[in-house]
């Protein structure tokens, strides 16, 4: 029996700040709960509760939108043919500077750990050889970093299938996907000190190399697939050079130049482990970290490691093609997905908007749950985003003066991507203004914001009018609802109502807060 085991969401970040994520169902879980009030004078006029209210078509209207039941079935059919797990949640650490002291951990064996490193060293190309210091790297790792490692492996359930089968097109060897847990510690997103950006982590001109796209809406460079294919490229290219994958890899790190002239200073030798004291010291304790991360997952199961067994796996997932511009938002609101999950499919669009270029497609990758709902319904649902799309232009305030700027506190599900779009500016203003050199942000930070939308400075806001909801039909908000979840629940009422009949002006909702849901 096939058996594909695959992934969820959440990241290791590489020397950075700790995050957390926090499991969550996929799909927003409706309630209707509706409050109806007695009769009441309003305006002058006698309303009556049990007045038939005619409702108004809406063009826009894709309540209960639902995937087509043969098709859905035939989805359930190959996903029970394909897999029986599910994944994880997985929590952020970071990934410290190797240490080559002995490290005593007895459950390892010297003599045990020279036999496996020698099978392993069989089966690949990689010179997998004993020595000293890769022992303490092997140790050091299996001691302190257990928890870490099996976050890893939970994730690497969702990212090492999309890996091996572009290595796999490049005739590249498959062990080679452990290097993004040593480049990224699998965070799509990682951001080096340098600039250097993905799972793979390519600086900007490299990555042009590669054909990978980045402007200030898409950077192919966290795009998983796409960063993949690249990798393999250049892989490819470095080994041509020295026709050896332990010096490809010292290569993909600090250059070939670099391997070149350590070459020159070992008197000609090829071999990595007599030349490495001639690298750059991040690039010599590189292939250790490497090869120390290959012998862990290949020889988890000895050392009692037990992923978590995560909620949903990569072939949960398929992509659709993004025929005109949508944002992760509209999606969310169409699909109930949550916007998390839809940002960790999604890393590459930087602002959360899937944009509409011409000459390039765009994908959107979404859970098969929604990936039928989204397809059958998508004509209504970028009509949805137009509408959405045309109502942010017209609202488009005044920009202020640029000498007026506020103090913003970063807040918990804070990123600099919601930040700058909430004061009309760019992620890069944001991190010039601040001295930034990466795009992580602590909760309770500081950050000076120059806003170029205007009524989100400092200046008091206008007090709101007193809304009457005497006999009018009630909800109250609860837990995981949303302007449109609410909407889809009464026919003929679109979000913008909700919003003008409780004179709202955002998306944000409390829990427990009273909405008028009709005329």
């Amino acid at each position: 029996m096939l058996r594909v085991i695959i992934l969820f969401f959440g990241t290791i970040v590489f020397g950075a700040t700790v995050v957390a994520q926090t499991k969550t169902d996929s799909i927003v879980k409706k309630s209707s709960e509706v409050v109806s009030t007695k009769d009441s004078v309003l305006d002058g006029n006698l309303f009556q509760s049990d007045n038939k209210i005619e409702a108004i078509i809406d063009s826009l209207d894709i309540t209960n939108i639902k995937d087509l039941p043969e098709a859905a079935e035939l989805d359930k059919k190959w996903l029970d043919e394909l897999y029986s797990n599910s994944l994880f949640d997985t929590i952020y650490k970071s990934v410290t500077e190797l240490d080559y002291e002995p490290v005593d951990y007895p459950e390892l064996p010297t003599d045990t750990l020279k036999a496996r490193l020698a099978r392993l060293n069989a089966r690949t190309p990689f010179n997998v050889e004993y020595n000293t210091s890769l022992e303490s790297v092997i140790k050091s790792y299996l001691k302190h970093r257990r928890n870490s490692l099996e976050r890893l492996m939970g994730l690497s359930h969702f990212y090492f299938p999309m890996f091996e089968q572009e290595f796999d097109n490049h005739n590249i060897p498959l062990e080679m996907k452990y290097l993004a847990i040593v480049e990224s510690a699998l965070k799509p997103r990682a951001r080096s000190r340098v600039g250097a950006t993905g799972l793979w982590q390519f600086m900007y001109g490299t990555g042009k190399e590669h054909n990978l796209d980045v402007s200030s809406y898409v950077d192919d460079r966290s795009d998983p697939i796409r960063s993949t294919t690249a990798a393999a490229e250049y892989l490819n290219r470095v080994y041509r050079i020295f026709n050896d994958w332990d010096l490809a890899l010292a290569a993909y790190n600090s250059g070939p130049g670099n391997v070149n002239k350590a070459i020159r200073r070992s008197g000609g030798s090829k071999n990595y482990w007599n030349i490495r004291h001639n690298l750059p010291r991040e690039t010599a304790g590189y292939v250790p970290a490497f090869l120390a991360t290959m012998y862990i997952f290949e020889y988890a199961e000895e050392h009692g490691f037990k992923p978590e067994r995560p909620p949903f796996q990569l072939i949960q997932t398929d992509t659709v093609h993004v025929k005109q511009m949508i944002s992760l938002g509209h999606v969310s609101e169409a699909t109930g997905i949550k916007i998390e999950q839809l940002q960790f499919l999604n890393p590459a669009y930087k602002l959360d908007i899937i944009p509409k270029v011409e000459g390039k497609t765009y994908t959107l990758r979404l859970p098969r749950e929604a990936i039928g709902t989204f397809v059958t319904h998508e004509d209504k649902i970028y009509a949805y985003a137009n509408a959405e799309f045309a109502k942010r232009e017209k609202q488009l305030p005044k920009v202020v003066n640029a000498e007026t700027k506020i103090r913003y506190r970063v807040r918990n599900g804070d990123y600099l991507g919601k930040i700058a779009r909430k004061y009309g500016v760019r992620v890069s203003q944001l991190k010039q203004w601040n001295g930034l050199r990466s795009n992580n942000l602590k909760i309770g930070q500081r950050l000076t914001v120059f806003p170029r939308n205007h009524g989100v400075s400092n200046a008091s806001a206008p007090v709101k009018k007193v809304v009457n909801a005497e006999g009018k039909q009630t909800y109250t908000v609860r837990s995981g609802d949303s302007l449109w979840s609410i909407s889809q629940k009464f026919s003929g009422v679109t979000v913008q109502n909700i919003k003008d009949w409780n004179d709202i002006s955002g998306n944000k909702l409390k829990i427990g807060k009273t909405l008028i849901v009709s005329k």
